[in-house]
């Protein structure tokens, strides 16, 4: 997924004062939710609905605000929605709802964990981050015309992957666990990017021996078998599905 198709193309029609924020709301989200900080995951859910009320709120009206702000009450901002008939009932109903369930985690489950016999922030953060996705994607098929399954997609390419394991350090990222194997470390690197990378890059990173052999050894092995993509005109490579689950199942991303 090219992350400009991702900013400038999927979601071009909300402007870039929304925009930014929605995405780098999205990832904080994503991000802490990774890292099992559940309480930050959900603050971030709070916010992540007051970007899109806005962005809704601005679509309804044709006059888009510079910048995200918070309705009075969130309940009846987004029930007046339901009046901009003359929208489809994703903007008016659909995103609306979810935004006020979302809201409602965010704003008074918490009084809920006092005195639970099971903490159930791990739970209401599952939930709020399966929320976020859905609004996501619904934005991208919304403001960009595409399909449910294509939406999906895009939005999975707005999820920045940042592992402790790599260190970014010029224009090369350290893998910081030397008892990585090649095949381990070249996967990890692909893991942490949605955008293709070079042959060269991976290389340079893992300061492997010989371009020659990390070719032979590390990198078509891969390609066969189905973890990565390796365009050899253009020297480019990218991780597959299989790639990914490869290495949330077995390399120690976190640790």
């Amino acid at each position: 997924m090219n992350a400009g198709f991702v900013s400038n193309g999927a979601l071009a029609g909300i402007p870039s004062g929304l925009r930014a924020p929605l995405i780098d709301e999205f990832n904080k989200l994503v991000r802490h939710f990774r890292e099992g900080r559940w309480e930050p995951a959900e603050l971030n859910g709070g916010k992540l609905c007051e970007i899109v009320y806005t962005i809704l709120h601005g679509h309804t009206l044709g006059v888009f605000a510079s910048s995200p702000a918070k309705p009075r009450s969130m309940l009846d901002a987004c029930r007046d929605l339901e009046k901009c008939t003359a929208f489809p009932r994703s903007v008016r109903i659909q995103i609306p709802r979810m935004l006020i369930a979302l809201y409602e985690i965010r704003n008074n489950r918490n009084v809920g964990h006092v005195g639970a016999d099971v903490d159930p922030s791990h739970m209401d953060a599952s939930v709020v981050l399966a929320m976020a996705q859905w609004t996501m994607a619904e934005l991208v098929r919304v403001f960009h015309s595409v399909s449910t399954d294509e939406a999906t997609a895009i939005v999975h390419g707005l999820i920045e992957r940042t592992t402790p394991l790599l260190w970014n350090v010029g224009n090369v990222t350290r893998v910081l666990n030397n008892s990585l194997s090649a095949k381990e470390k070249t996967l990890a690197l692909l893991h942490s990017s949605f955008e293709w990378r070079s042959i060269r890059w991976l290389f340079d990173s893992i300061e492997y021996s010989s371009i020659t052999q990390f070719r032979m050894k590390v990198i078509m092995p891969a390609h066969r078998g189905r973890l990565i993509e390796f365009d050899q005109t253009q020297g480019l490579v990218t991780i597959s599905p299989l790639g990914v689950r490869y290495v949330e199942e077995n390399i120690p991303l976190y640790r």
